[in-house]
């Protein structure tokens, strides 16, 4: 398929390119680095044994967690990979 400027699979690699960006901020946020701490790092509230035990590193009681996964994040809907200003560099 003819795709002006762009060599063939372009469009398909900057899909994909996107998909692993996302990808692999999601996975950066999931899993938590070090040693879990036994209180909250926000309200002090003790951290159950259990919780520690299923996610290694963990610093945020489940009620913070929970306020925290549910707070709207604005991200930038942009992709530069595909804007015209990156490709005339």
């Amino acid at each position: 398929m003819a795709g002006g400027w762009a060599r063939d699979g372009a469009v398909q690699e900057q899909i994909d390119a996107s998909i692993e960006d996302e990808l692999a901020r999601l996975k950066s946020r999931r899993s938590p680095v070090g040693e879990s701490l036994t209180h909250c790092a926000e309200c002090e509230e003790p951290i159950p044994e259990k919780r520690r035990q299923a996610l290694p590193g963990v610093k945020l009681c489940i009620d913070c967690q929970q306020e925290r996964d549910g707070a709207y994040q604005t991200r930038g809907g942009i992709n530069r990979r595909g804007s015209k200003d990156s490709q005339l560099k």
